[in-house]
């Protein structure tokens, strides 16, 4: 009979008492959002998620639905301990939004990791973040990012300071191991 490995072994990295909020919107990226909350949650993290409106259901690129927890407006980032954002055509229509740069300026300003893989760098472009910051996104942000005056790299995951931010789905385990690294070491 083969043994299981313990849960430690599993994940040893631990997040037990901390909360990180998550956004959420309409065309999401599936995976940039379910893949990072079900690691922050195998870790001990509570994960809230946040869109336009609570309780509304929102369809990711690939049709896989998610119910936001509250509303982003209701949000503080005082309560939280990291932000998640996801990729996906939901970040182009977010950044819009004052309170999400808002929030993105409250973490920042607090140094609390700020993940942000894909087209999720557009908002913190938006918010004014990312000068002077390492970063990499999807390709088709570069040029954004760029502008925006962060010093982009092509890799699969970038850590700078409290930002950890990578390029695609196929980068989420790398990103995720970061993020939660991140996390831990500012606990």
């Amino acid at each position: 009979m083969t043994q299981l490995p313990n849960s430690e072994a599993v994940s040893p990295i631990t997040l037990q008492g901390c909360r990180v909020l998550a956004f959420v919107g309409e065309i999401y990226e599936d995976l940039e959002l379910w893949y990072p909350k079900f690691r922050l949650i195998e870790a001990g993290a509570e994960v809230i998620v946040a869109g336009p409106s609570a309780g509304e259901n929102y369809n990711g690129k690939l049709g896989y639905p998610c119910v936001s927890d509250t509303a982003i407006a209701d949000m503080n980032a005082a309560d939280f301990d990291a932000l998640l954002v996801p990729g996906g055509f939901m970040p182009d229509k977010l950044r819009r939004d004052p309170k999400v740069l808002q929030l993105v300026r409250d973490f920042d300003e607090a140094g609390k990791p700020i993940a942000a893989i894909c087209h999720g760098g557009w908002i913190p472009i938006s918010a004014g973040v990312y000068r002077g910051v390492r970063v990499t996104g999807s390709p088709g942000i570069k040029d954004d990012l760029v502008n925006a005056g962060a010093i982009y790299e092509d890799a699969a995951v970038v850590v700078d300071k409290h930002h950890v931010s990578s390029r695609r789905p196929d980068d989420l385990p790398d990103f995720c191991r970061q993020f939660l690294a991140l996390i831990a070491a500012g606990r």
